[in-house]
């Protein structure tokens, strides 16, 4: 399985504490219990899909390349993050084509508007040097 990840990632409050953690764990294939990530659909039916963290090393997706751009640290927190990001793509685009989005923009977070604090979700994927 080939992993890959937004240069902005979208971190949950939740996870923000723990971010790390829930990174390494994915990048070193351990199994992490109630971590969420958040991808752009592989069904095109949808446009973002939220797997459980534990999932990806599933064998059944060992062929299959994941673009992460969201992570969380409970269903509910990913139900969340995802509405924030489908909610700043359609305010900056006004529809959504997320891959036109993602690598046609230098994220810039939404402002305004009563959940301004939690749309201020971006944050680095640190490198392995980094941590």
């Amino acid at each position: 399985m080939k992993i890959s990840w937004y240069d902005h990632l979208y971190v949950g409050d939740k996870a923000k504490k723990k971010r790390y953690q829930i990174i390494q764990a994915i990048r070193n294939s351990r199994l992490i219990s109630g971590a969420y990530v958040i991808t752009p659909s592989l069904s095109g039916n949808n446009v973002l899909d939220i797997y459980p963290a534990m999932e990806l090393s599933a064998p059944w997706y060992r062929d299959e390349e994941f673009f992460i751009i969201g992570i969380a640290a409970d269903y509910w927190e990913a139900l969340e993050v995802t509405r924030q990001i489908i909610d700043e793509l359609y305010r900056n685009t006004g529809g959504f084509d997320l891959t036109g989005y993602i690598n046609g923009h230098s994220h810039a977070p939404c402002t305004g508007g009563r959940d301004n604090q939690a749309r201020n979700m971006s944050e680095h994927v640190p490198e392995a040097g980094e941590m």
